[in-house]
């Protein structure tokens, strides 16, 4: 039997959620494909005077609510069929947190680590080139990603503006604050996560004091830490591509965040109970939280036995598959899922596009508040409907955006279902 594709196991979400909903079929036809999603060749003049060749692309998933949204990630092992998962899984993220938007996603096949700062310029330039007429503010905005940042997309919004000959702020999010950025973008992901766990803590029982064990310590896991640490939460574990750090006892996470910066994780072990462990013994740390905040297929069938926490916060997208979902349930471990878990991001970049169409920007203190609320609300109906129907967390949040994306697929009518 062949492999089921990323996309085709993303379904198996979709197809677990309408079994509690009265669907017309019509809509979960729509929703089983992409309705767009475009192949470019880059050509890049590199530093030497040669010109290099990047696979790339763009996919437009749904937009039945709105433009869609969704990062553009620059990485060696980006796909097709990952960008069009990712894609599914931003329409339903969206649709999780009420955003007017659909789902997008886009990627470079390229390592930028060995790209200098002038030829990543370049091949962000060449990016929005390939694909000027697939964005726009009311038709798809693009966002930071994996080793993408604000500074690309400044790059990335520059070079659109060049190309339309206006400026125009809204076609993009995640952007330096210079350049029309919000504030609260930098730790969006984290702190929505963050919320949703103070939210709930009694349901989850958990509380400060409780441990946090935290997988991948890039932008999203290193904000987690210092949020969760400020909090009295006690950060036990925490890990990067090279090396797991563990203290039972507990980390000192500014001094983990300092040997970080200066790329020398490991150095901290040996002091103060540290140990330097493999970077796959995060999944099994005994601790309350565990935070999964990198990439895809963390946690699989192979290791989903292993894991000791009593909850896992999905900061990564997709970090769990199906069957190691179907065993951390009948563990009782409950999972905050990262189409409500990591949805911070997205909302933070909704506040940015909304503020630089309307030109009035807000304090950190009010990104913060709205932040706040909006991942109480979602969260407490996931929740509350996961307990009335005795289901899981993640089966909860996608019955919840499919009822909404049902509810403005049926409003646009039949014709369309079928429009180009």
């Amino acid at each position: 039997m062949m492999e089921k594709s990323q996309l085709e196991q993303a379904l198996t979400r979709l197809d677990d959620a309408a079994r509690y909903l009265d669907l017309d079929a019509d809509v979960l036809e729509k929703l089983k494909y992409p309705r767009e999603t475009t192949k470019m060749r880059l050509m890049v003049r590199m530093d030497d005077g040669s010109r290099k060749s990047f696979m790339a692309w763009r996919c437009r998933y749904d937009d039945t609510r709105g433009p869609t949204k969704g990062g553009i990630r620059f990485h060696p092992q980006a796909s097709m069929d990952e960008v069009e998962t990712l894609a599914f899984w931003m329409t339903f993220k969206c649709a999780v947190m009420n955003l007017p938007y659909g789902g997008g996603k886009g990627a470079v096949q390229v390592d930028p680590h060995l790209l200098s700062k002038a030829e990543l310029e370049r091949l962000s330039r060449a990016y929005m080139q390939a694909f000027a007429n697939i964005v726009g503010p009311d038709r798809d905005i693009p966002a930071p990603d994996v080793y993408t940042n604000a500074m690309i997309m400044g790059w990335m919004a520059d070079e659109y503006a060049s190309i339309v000959g206006r400026n125009s702020p809204a076609v993009i999010t995640g952007k330096p604050i210079s350049l029309g950025g919000s504030l609260g973008r930098d730790d969006a992901t984290a702190r929505g996560g963050f919320y949703l766990v103070r939210h709930l803590e009694k349901e989850l029982g958990v509380a400060p004091g409780s441990t946090v064990a935290i997988q991948g310590f890039g932008n999203a896991g290193t904000h987690m830490a210092r949020l969760m640490a400020d909090v009295g939460y006690k950060v036990v574990a925490v890990s990067d591509s090279r090396a797991t750090l563990y203290c039972p006892d507990g980390l000192d996470v500014e001094a983990v965040l300092e040997a970080k910066a200066a790329n020398r994780l490991t150095s901290l072990a040996g002091s103060n109970g540290i140990e330097a462990l493999p970077p796959d013994y995060i999944v099994s740390v005994p601790c309350d939280v565990l935070v999964p905040a990198a990439m895809e297929d963390l946690i699989n069938e192979s290791n989903a036995d292993e894991v000791k926490a009593r909850v896992v916060v999905e900061l990564a997208n997709g970090p769990i598959t199906p069957e190691a979902d179907a065993i951390l349930f009948k563990k009782n471990i409950v999972v905050l899922p990262d189409i409500l878990a990591n949805a911070g991001g997205v909302t933070v970049s909704y506040y940015e596009w909304v503020q630089n169409r309307q030109g009035f920007y807000w304090t950190v203190g009010e990104i913060h508040q709205r932040l706040k609320s909006n991942m109480e609300v979602e969260g407490r109906a996931i929740w509350n409907l996961a307990r009335d129907k005795n289901i899981s967390v993640r089966s909860a949040a996608y019955v919840h955006a499919l009822g909404r994306l049902a509810e403005a697929i049926e409003a646009h009518g039949t014709q369309q279902y079928f429009a180009s």
